[in-house]
């Protein structure tokens, strides 16, 4: 059998690359924290804003006893807000990422 100990020994994704002590801040993909929760506050609000509208959709139309119903208007209404402001968040947040690049350079 053959030794395979050196195989990867020049592999150049193996070596770290150094960092420079005039580096301020390491690069990252991330946005700031305050950014991540004022993104999340909003999908909590738009989901809550959603979970009122549909329950209110399904208390107008409906009848008598209408609990799950309301409740089905509530889960769906919420998850539609919840979904819809997060797809907006992570625009908005690339957005602001893409920027900070530019102004950057």
């Amino acid at each position: 059998m053959q030794n395979c100990s050196g195989l990867f020994h020049n592999n150049n994704y193996a070596n770290r690359v150094p960092q420079t002590p005039n580096d301020k801040r390491t690069l990252s993909a991330l946005p700031s924290p305050r950014a991540r929760v004022i993104a999340f506050a909003g999908v909590l609000l738009a989901g809550a804003a959603g979970a009122a509208i549909g329950y209110s959709i399904i208390d107008l139309q409906c009848a008598g006893e209408c609990s799950v119903g309301t409740g089905i208007g509530l889960l769906f209404g919420a998850m539609i807000g919840a979904l819809g402001m997060s797809v907006v968040s992570v625009l908005v947040l690339r957005a602001v990422g893409e920027w900070r690049e530019l102004a950057d350079n």
